[in-house]
């Protein structure tokens, strides 16, 4: 028996790697996250294979039928990428205890489909080198040094997950770090879904602008001087620059 934890990617359905979608032929069971992981995924599986939505189930369910299914293959569908807020961790701890093989299948994550659906790149010369990844406290705390006003202190790309619904606190504690009111922000919500939206704001517009547009959850929040226009030019293909493939032209 083998359990594939493996990322479905952000929510287009082509956009799941070749390997998962050859996992997702070759399963028996797969379980999937119902709430966020596109169905149309489901058409892949053979028939006779068995598929259980997750939404509504704890891990100990999860993990119960995982182990039931002894000698078939089981595919865990998580979204995005499984290792950004995947909540694999703890299943890969169970499997550790009753000795169940599994492996990880790394996927497109939100993130990336959020840049993409923005035609922006993270990391730019001269404005920001460093992707902070992280989410607002709500119900679930996070760890004191890791609070967005002490993140947003650093000034670099922010990538702010699960906290749509959160945006004024956000905002609060974003300026009380560092971002001035009118720094770029945008919001991403449903990445490569059809009914996608890119919203384009700065930080203290982030509560209007999801008012304005009803976004309240399965949103991205993006901060961060990438958004705009001013930049270097990368030193990668500057002819001025010599590197280990091409001598300087100067």
């Amino acid at each position: 028996m083998m359990v594939h934890f493996v990322g479905a990617g952000p929510g287009a359905a082509d956009l799941i790697t070749v390997r998962g979608a050859a996992l997702l032929r070759e399963a028996d069971l797969i379980i999937y996250a119902g709430s966020l992981v596109n169905e149309e995924l489901l058409s892949e599986a053979k028939e006779g294979c068995r598929t259980m939505n997750s939404a509504g189930m704890t891990l100990e369910q999860v993990v119960i039928e995982m182990k039931a299914a002894r000698g078939k293959n089981v595919v865990r569908l998580h979204t995005g990428d499984p290792s950004i807020y995947g909540a694999i961790r703890e299943q890969m701890d169970e499997l550790d205890k009753c000795g169940v093989s599994y492996e990880v299948v790394p996927g497109v994550s939100s993130l990336s489909a959020a840049a993409a659906s923005l035609k922006a790149e993270y990391t730019l010369p001269g404005v920001s080198q460093s992707v902070i990844i992280s989410r607002v406290e709500g119900r679930t705390g996070v760890p004191p040094k890791e609070d967005i006003a002490l993140l947003a202190g650093h000034g670099a790309t922010m990538v702010i997950f699960l906290s749509a619904g959160l945006l004024e606190e956000l905002t609060e504690r974003l300026i009380a770090g560092g971002y001035a009111p009118g720094t770029p922000a945008a919001i991403v919500c449903r990445a490569s879904w059809p009914d996608e939206k890119t919203l384009r704001t700065t930080v203290s517009g982030l509560c209007e602008t999801a008012r304005e547009n009803g976004v309240t959850r399965t949103a991205l929040i993006l901060v961060g001087h990438f958004l705009e226009g001013a930049r270097e030019r990368s030193k990668l293909y500057d002819p001025s620059f010599a590197h280990g493939f091409r001598e300087s032209s100067s």
